[in-house]
């Protein structure tokens, strides 16, 4: 809406008649003070002001205007059949019109300028509207951000309590599985003794009361494996140092120990060259006894157990990675031919006391290979099996090149 202020009717009704040709529509006023009233109630896009008029004249109104921060930004356009001189177009200006046109007014070139500060106006309005959602937005945000620092803050705070507090927890179950495990294994070695002792002096010649006695015997030898397995479970959560480990010595130390059981069952085992890497070596040599062991403990009846550990270079963290000279990967392969299982239990086997098979077929505890999962995440690797029953098995581990424990 465009206002004309002018005190003289016959010059509003020509100037509105020009606007209405180019679809423009026009309000009027006939006084300054009538002009101000108007302002006051609505928004126009432009005025065309006459300058001289009695009471308020044309530049009062302009001042009065620009004093107001709703409408200073109203483009104004003097326009003037009297005030012609340098010194009033000048002071048009001054007041903070955007034009000053004399009289005769060329139509063409009145709506030419009409409608570019029109559209000046209208620009300036969407600018302003996208100034004032942009400030919006970034009051929003930066209130989001200070709200998230503070709550991050605060969470951070309680993470750092809970860890310490953690910290000490586990060292107090650290300091109690050793005292428990010792406290366990001591009554149980007496039991064993005196249950021995038993057997050779007063039931030598009772098959029944020995086949008894070989059963206890047995079944304390089992609680005092348990009881270590536990024990070494719990250590896995104490920090140990790293250092520079060859796996080739761990394997050479652990074939010694398992040397005799290897010659009982007429075992072979092939080692590929395997790498040196980042670990704690008592962890690490844990993880191949298991491995190891299991290869030569779930042997097939009658059959010689082979066992090949071969190792790879690889580029991602993945057990179907492929081969690469510069992978920052090694991924060793345990392989047995021994009885194997249903890949259905892969799960499960991984798990503290899962057993698939049973005890008085073959010993153990069920906590081996729950202590070689827990071992190769701490050295940030990750451990799976393929396998099929009656065929055997391979274990498969992924450990870094370069490892930060």
């Amino acid at each position: 809406m465009i206002l004309i202020v002018d005190d003289k009717k016959e010059n509003i009704l020509p100037l509105q008649k020009i606007l209405q040709l180019h679809g423009l529509e026009s309000d009027a006023a006939e006084s300054g003070e009538e002009a101000l009233k108007k302002i006051l109630k609505r928004n126009y896009a432009l005025i065309i002001m006459d300058v001289q008029m009695p009471g308020m004249d044309g530049f009062e109104v302009v001042e009065t205007l620009s004093g107001s921060n709703r409408t200073k930004d109203i483009p104004v356009i003097f326009l003037s059949a009297i005030n012609k001189e340098k010194k009033y177009i000048s002071k048009g200006y001054e007041t903070g019109a955007v034009d000053y046109i004399t009289k005769p007014v060329d139509p063409d070139l009145l709506i030419l300028k009409v409608k570019t500060f029109l559209k000046l106006y209208h620009q300036q309005n969407e600018l302003k509207a996208t100034r004032d959602l942009l400030t919006k937005e970034i009051e929003i945000r930066k209130e989001a951000q200070e709200n998230l620092e503070e709550k991050v803050a605060e969470r951070t705070r309680e993470l750092l309590f809970k860890n310490e507090e953690l910290e000490l927890r586990n060292h107090e179950l650290q300091q109690f599985a050793w005292v428990v495990s010792h406290d366990l294994k001591e009554p149980i070695r007496k039991i064993e003794i005196f249950v021995r002792l038993i057997k050779e002096r007063f039931l030598s010649d009772d098959a029944v009361a020995v086949d008894y006695i070989d059963r206890t015997i047995s079944a304390s030898e089992r609680m005092t494996r348990l009881i270590s397995d536990l024990l070494e479970f719990s250590r896995l959560s104490s920090n140990v140092v790293p250092k520079s480990t060859d796996l080739n010595e761990i394997i050479t130390e652990v074939l010694a120990d398992l040397d005799y059981l290897a010659e009982q069952k007429n075992a072979t085992v092939n080692t590929q060259k395997l790498p040196v890497i980042e670990g704690v070596p008592s962890q690490l040599r844990q993880i191949f006894q298991n491995l190891i062991g299991n290869a030569l403990k779930f042997s097939k009846p009658g059959i010689a157990p082979e066992i090949n550990i071969e190792c790879e270079r690889i580029s991602e963290k993945s057990f179907e990675s492929d081969i690469t000279s510069n992978g920052k990967f090694w991924r060793i392969t345990v392989t047995d031919n021994g009885i194997g299982f249903d890949e259905v239990y892969l799960d499960k086997i991984f798990v503290i006391f899962q057993r698939l098979n049973d005890r008085e077929s073959y010993e153990g505890t069920g906590i081996g290979l729950a202590i070689a999962k827990k071992i190769i995440e701490k050295h940030n690797g990750l451990i799976s099996a393929k396998s099929q029953i009656g065929i055997g098995s391979s274990f498969m581990i992924i450990l870094p090149v370069e490892n930060n424990l």
